[in-house]
């Protein structure tokens, strides 16, 4: 008896976990098809929202800045920060671990004091506040997420492998290349994908850097919101999850079908 009180606990506090994380978003996706703006009352099923959503070209211009930021950030972010980490492992371990801990440092760091300390900087540096700052700003703040997740990655890799193939010939890039990186490339890829979620996902940082004139979802969506929030936001953020739920699907059962022809 006590086991199965136990285990109707437990199951009650997952599905009840469960209803907190997506019932607001179960709610936003079923606004998203109604045909009144009331968010209380339900005016009867329509793509309405969809079709303004795709004709109105200020959020349209925030979505394109939105995933050109983040990619653009994401990419650079991942070659510096595999860089740094490649760096980092070829240093001894007191400078290394040093190192690490100032890496630190802008992770634990509060967005806002961020945000001011590189908006202040860019004034400074009489930088005009517009996407270049933006972009600069979130490849700043992403670098070193993807540093730790390349260094444990390194720290795998056998250095054997590395100076055997120096020794038959290969150049250090080629040995590189050959050896070292293809260990390394999950840690690149998740890194890459941590990335490229964080700038996505920012608010704080791009609020004081973006400049007049610009906008990504986020600031957009801060603005509407002060105004009062027009349905095809509620499409957007739809389509938005619907698109992350399927890359997770995919990415999910993909190696599992691979496996499964494999055997």
């Amino acid at each position: 008896m006590n086991k199965r009180i136990r285990r109707f606990i437990g199951d009650f506090y997952l599905v009840l976990m469960l209803l907190f994380l997506y019932l607001p978003i179960f709610t936003m996706i079923v606004l998203s098809f109604n045909e009144s703006k009331s968010r209380t009352r339900w005016g009867g099923f329509t793509l309405r929202w969809y079709g303004e959503l795709f004709s109105n070209a200020t959020i349209m211009r925030a979505f394109y800045n939105t995933l050109l930021i983040a990619f653009l950030s994401a990419l650079i972010a991942t070659v510096l920060g595999t860089a740094a980490a490649i760096g980092l492992h070829a240093m001894k371990r007191t400078g290394r671990n040093l190192m690490i801990g100032l890496n630190n440092i802008p992770m634990l760091d509060a967005d806002i004091v961020t945000g001011i300390s590189l908006m202040l900087a860019f004034i400074a540096f009489r930088f005009t506040l517009g996407f270049h700052t933006v972009l600069i700003s979130h490849i700043t703040f992403n670098v070193p997420y993807v540093l730790l997740s390349v260094l444990p990655k390194l720290k795998q890799t056998n250095r054997s492998a590395y100076e055997a193939a120096m020794d038959l010939g290969a150049t250090p890039r080629q040995a590189f290349f050959y050896t070292v990186f293809p260990d390394i490339v999950p840690g690149v890829l998740s890194g890459f994908l941590l990335a490229f979620t964080m700038s996505l996902d920012d608010f704080i940082i791009t609020h004081f850097t973006k400049g007049a004139g610009i906008d990504t979802l986020s600031t957009l969506i801060y603005s509407q919101v002060r105004r009062g929030i027009v349905p095809s936001m509620y499409a957007l953020s739809a389509i938005i999850f619907a698109a992350v739920l399927l890359l997770l699907l995919v990415a999910n059962f993909t190696p599992s079908a691979k496996n499964s022809k494999q055997a």
